[in-house]
């Protein structure tokens, strides 16, 4: 009867508190007029900040040449030998279809604009993935007369044409009507790929093979949410190499590689990457990610900055790239569309079967779900399906913890006959464990069994782009932290924001481990402090979920929820531990064969106990 008072007061005291907290935020929240008013303010004051910051780190332009000045296109043409055939123009062309607006400049043939139609930053600006100079795209040669030539510094003629419904724009960067070198784009409707050509016709003898050709491509990654450290943490340089291995440069500090066999390049930006395939592999590139955050700031306004070396080759004295520019959302259901590239590959599902998990299981289970359910309740479902499924587990783990529990006095009475005697408390207490037919590790196989799992679901919440900026209850986004209270300050290691999925996550894993660890786990000597543990790891939850995906967080707590409710079920109508006493003490009477390892173990152990007697 005692064990069950204090079954019916935990759970009384799990209840009013989650009443309270809940009760206590939503008394405490801001009517909708002064959250309307906080935001206006707050994203005014955001936005100049931001501005400021991404004017002072956008490089300087070189200065345009002056169209009406003679000299000054007269001076170009000089410098750029043969390939000064094309009249200087700063003009741009855009091809644009019912996603992405593209803006390609005279200037160096390249994409000087990249704009998504469908999405728009945290603070409601469009998604720009190329804008105000942050990326560049450059071919460096050398010419017959010794010119070392940027196609980023000639200028292009544009031809646009239509080949049905399909956009087709040539850049040519001419020597004379019939010798160029031509950037050919081609933008078919609803969809983010752009098939892109790099050749030349009759440059053959004018570029000096000798002298070396490189493409160049550089990208400064654009800020696009409201925490740009937790952007930064999945704004990755990953690439497809060695005939199909998805290899990344590193997400916290700078990074170089040299790698050969290059299929294609990802400069992802947490939700979208803009990424360059080649229908050829490059033998080799050069390949480099700088570091740009390096604490939390509401105006900073760039990540990472990439750039990518690679060394191109003439075919008969020309050059034949057939290549395709991604410009899109790091989406599974965009980029499976590019089975033959794969794309998909590029999207940061996890590590070994922790990704197989996350993209066979978890991704087409949710996909499935938030198509016909809100994306918070889809959260939910998922949970409750994961915690059913994983049920067995949790008996399994529980049936260990209550025999563990039963035999706790005869643990306590051990260690206090052989309080002075620790290499014989040991070998008793396994002897002990032998004969009731126990396991101490039976109750941790369990939680091993569950770690991919979790590692997979704390990669599928901060990268499914199916969250990305959807509502549930008090978050805005749940691919983001949620915001129930804006702090003065910042709190090391915690922010200057409360957000309320964490704290209910942290209550509801104390309470599974004061019902768990903290009261069927007897203490061993050198073993940690379990009562430690049931405080460190919610506080640790808690501190560390406050800026991590609210979906995470919402699912956290969901499963501790369920979990609990599955543990008092299989205790009150499952498992009865009069039972389990009277099993174990049946286990006692009957004759233990050892295995060999068992026998080898109580051998050493004795030996050693011998040894320590004689001396």
């Amino acid at each position: 009867m005692e064990e069950k008072k204090i079954d019916v007061k935990s759970i009384i005291g799990f209840v009013l508190i989650f009443g309270i907290l809940i009760f206590m935020f939503y008394q405490n929240q801001p009517t909708p007029e002064e959250l309307e008013a906080q935001k206006a303010k707050q994203e005014q004051v955001e936005a100049q900040n931001k501005a400021a910051e991404v004017q002072k780190e956008i490089p300087a332009a070189e200065p345009a040449i002056n169209m009406q000045d003679s000299t000054s296109v007269a001076g170009y043409k000089n410098a750029m030998g043969a390939f000064g055939f094309n009249t200087p123009s700063e003009a741009t062309t855009v091809l644009e279809n019912d996603l992405v607006v593209l803006k390609i400049s005279n200037k160096g043939g390249q994409i000087v604009e990249a704009k998504m139609k469908e999405f728009v930053t945290y603070d409601s600006i469009p998604v720009y993935l190329v804008k105000d100079g942050n990326a560049t795209f450059d071919i460096t040669f050398k010419t017959s007369d010794n010119r070392s030539l940027n196609t980023k510094d000639l200028y292009f003629e544009p031809t646009m044409t239509n080949n049905g419904d399909i956009q087709v724009l040539s850049m040519k960067a001419k020597v004379s009507p019939t010798q160029y070198l031509e950037y050919r784009y081609e933008m078919k409707p609803n969809d983010y790929l752009v098939d892109f050509m790099v050749r030349s016709q009759g440059l053959n003898g004018i570029i000096n093979p000798s002298g070396g050709i490189n493409l160049e491509w550089k990208l400064k990654g654009i800020r696009h949410s409201k925490s740009i450290q937790y952007e930064n943490r999945y704004t990755r340089l990953t690439y497809n190499h060695e005939d199909g291995k998805i290899s990344k440069l590193s997400e916290s500090s700078d990074d170089e590689e040299t790698e050969t066999d290059v299929k294609w390049l990802s400069y992802r930006q947490h939700f979208f990457s803009s990424i360059l395939a080649t229908k050829t592999p490059f033998e080799s590139a050069i390949l480099k990610s700088v570091n740009l955050v390096e604490e939390e700031s509401k105006t900073a306004g760039y990540t990472k900055e990439y750039s990518s070396v690679v060394p191109m080759e003439l075919q008969g004295g020309e050059l034949s790239y057939n290549m395709d520019w991604y410009y899109g959302p790091t989406d599974v259901k965009v980029l499976s569309q590019y089975k033959e590239l794969g794309l998909e590959d590029s999207i940061p599902f996890g590590w070994g079967i922790f990704g197989w998990i996350n993209k066979y299981i978890f991704t087409p289970a949710y996909t499935f779900l938030s198509s016909f359910l809100p994306f918070g309740i889809a959260i939910v479902v998922m949970t409750i399906l994961v915690r059913l499924l994983m049920s067995p587990v949790t008996y399994k783990s529980y049936l260990s913890q209550a025999k563990m529990k039963v035999l706790k006095p005869e643990i306590t009475e051990l260690n206090e006959k052989y309080k002075d005697n620790a290499m014989k408390k040991q070998q008793e207490t396994m002897k002990l464990y032998g004969k009731a037919g126990v396991s101490p590790m039976s109750g941790c196989l369990p939680a091993l069994v569950q770690l991919p799992i979790f590692y997979a679901l704390f990669m599928f919440f901060p990268t499914s782009f199916a969250l990305r900026q959807k509502s549930f209850l008090w978050a805005d986004d749940l691919s983001s932290y949620d915001t129930i209270a804006q702090l003065p300050f910042s709190i090391p290691f915690y922010g200057d924001h409360v957000s309320l999925f964490p704290i209910l996550a942290s209550v509801a894993i104390f309470f599974y481990m004061m019902m768990t660890t903290g009261q069927n786990m007897p203490t061993q000597p050198g073993m940690p402090n379990m009562k430690f543990i049931i405080y460190l790891s919610p506080l640790m939850m808690l501190f560390f979920f406050n800026s991590y995906a609210s979906g995470l967080s919402l699912y956290y707590f969901v499963s501790n929820l369920i979990t609990i409710f599955i543990m008092l079920a299989i205790k009150k109508f499952i498992i009865d531990e009069d039972k389990i006493h009277a099993q174990i003490q049946e286990n006692k009477k009957k004759p233990k064969k050892e295995s060999k390892f068992q026998r080898k173990m109580r051998e050493m152990m004795e030996q050693a106990e011998a040894q320590k007697k004689n001396k």
